[in-house]
């Protein structure tokens, strides 16, 4: 059966006098006359059997019929609209939602941010940012990036590039620590992960003290705590080199512990989209040379 045509410029017409609840003003914006708005308009209520305006001595005010019509014609304008910006250099652009921990996200992704966008115009790319825990279908992600050890149920990793952790602190407080075991008069700064510092600790070959520091479920929000003089974290320096560069940050031990590294993710049950590949293939070149 075939579908009715679409009477698509009496329905912009009418979209446009809603809005403005005037005909010039409608022709303005449409670049047509007012008298040619009000005929598609006019054209309109006959096809649809029912007014949409009232003809007011100074104006248009909408009856109920065009009320209930305008919301339905805005969203669809709205997506029709988004769909064709995503055509540019005549290709379509294509929507990429990633899932990015908040640290990788500030220590290593948006530097290099423009080199992707300069390498891959047509990616239209969407960061969400996490504490590490994502739901990758309940999200609406196409993938993440996630620290850890790369064993997750359903979902196919992909190794990016290793980050050890190490104690990271103020100036302030790294002048009065000579070795590891200075830092049991220090506030030590957690994660969500409780074995850290006592996994370091063992590896610096040193007592763990009593942790009673404030816990934070973001690297790069204890590093900002860290930065403000309130304590010690134990972060991945490669995260943080800006700051380090700078001596706002010290890293005052060289001992680390590798407790996991940063992922790419995606389910298994998801198909591989151009956009996707191309932003593997990009992570994975970026990175390389930091796992040298």
């Amino acid at each position: 059966m075939d579908r009715p045509q679409l009477p698509l410029n009496a329905l912009r017409a009418f979209e446009a006098a809603a809005r403005h609840l005037n005909f010039t003003r409608a022709g303005l914006e449409l670049c047509v006359s007012q008298g040619a708005v009000s005929h598609q308009v006019a054209s309109l209520e006959r096809r649809l059997g029912v007014p949409l305006f009232r003809r007011l001595p100074r104006g248009l005010a909408l009856t109920d019929e065009g009320l209930a019509l305008v919301p339905v014609l805005g969203e669809a304008f709205d997506r029709i609209g988004a769909a064709l910006d995503r055509y540019e250099g005549g290709r379509m652009r294509e929507v990429l939602t990633v899932g990015v921990v908040g640290t990788f996200m500030t220590g290593w992704l948006l530097p290099r941010l423009d080199r992707f966008h300069h390498a891959h115009p047509e990616v239209d790319l969407r960061l969400m940012t996490n504490n590490n825990r994502v739901d990758l279908a309940g999200e609406g992600l196409d993938c993440a990036i996630r620290f850890g050890d790369g064993a997750w149920h359903g979902t196919r990793a992909v190794p990016l590039l290793a980050a050890p952790l190490s104690p990271l602190c103020a100036p302030a407080i790294a002048a009065r620590l000579t070795g590891p075991a200075d830092l049991a008069r220090e506030t030590l700064l957690r994660s969500y992960r409780a074995d850290e510092w006592s996994r370091w600790f063992a590896a610096a070959e040193a007592s763990c003290p009593r942790l009673t520091g404030p816990v934070f479920d973001s690297s790069a929000v204890m590093i900002a705590a860290a930065l403000a003089g309130h304590g010690v974290a134990l972060a991945p320096p490669a995260m943080f080199e800006a700051d380090l560069a700078t001596e706002r940050l010290v890293q005052p031990f060289p001992v680390e512990i590798e407790l996991g590294r940063y992922w790419l993710t995606r389910l298994n049950s998801r198909r591989e989209t151009a956009a996707m590949g191309a932003f593997a293939a990009w992570l994975g070149a970026t990175a390389a040379p930091l796992e040298m």
